[in-house]
């Protein structure tokens, strides 16, 4: 059975993060196993210099794992940027990967707005399977209040979920 994976795309400060967590709660409430990839374009680094992590890559390894009895966390160069059904293959054991970002990527996508930010979306229509927002907008695709977690999952388990969980 292939995972679902929904962008949660939208501008810089409109709650993406915020409306991720909601819907992460509110999905492990439910029983369901879910995995998040946070998309970041200025890139980060998550193996300090000097940890043994980040001496083993200096080293030349192409592929560092840090493994623990309840973490385990992959550092892998690449010459390209993966898009997020390659890194999917990584992410096992899951009924569904929600992201944050990748809003040029193929998966579908949840726009969240916010008023004081504006009325222009980053999606097109056509782009987009529902709207979170404080705003309504004249597209035919489902549209959510910011606060409506519970209608939110109940629309994600009947689209996405069926048959999982």
């Amino acid at each position: 059975m292939v995972i679902p994976i929904i962008s949660v795309v939208g501008k810089s400060g409109v709650g993406k993060t915020t409306l991720l967590e909601k819907l992460i709660a509110e999905l492990k409430r439910r029983g369901y196993r879910v995995a998040t990839v946070k998309h970041d374009v200025h890139g980060f680094e998550i193996d300090q210099p000097g940890k043994d992590s980040w001496r083993l890559a200096q080293a030349g390894s192409d592929s560092v794992v840090i493994a623990s009895p309840r973490k385990l966390a992959l550092i892998k160069r690449l010459d390209r940027e993966m898009a997020l059904n390659e890194i999917a293959v990584f992410l096992t054991d899951i009924d569904i990967i929600l992201a944050e970002g990748y809003k040029r990527g193929n998966a579908p996508k949840i726009e969240v707005s916010r008023r004081e930010k504006g009325r222009e979306l980053v999606c097109t229509a056509d782009e987009l399977v529902a709207i979170v927002s404080d705003q309504p907008f004249d597209l035919d695709v489902p549209q959510f209040d910011l606060n409506d977690t519970m209608g939110i999952v109940d629309w994600l388990e009947g689209r996405f979920l069926s048959g999982r969980g």
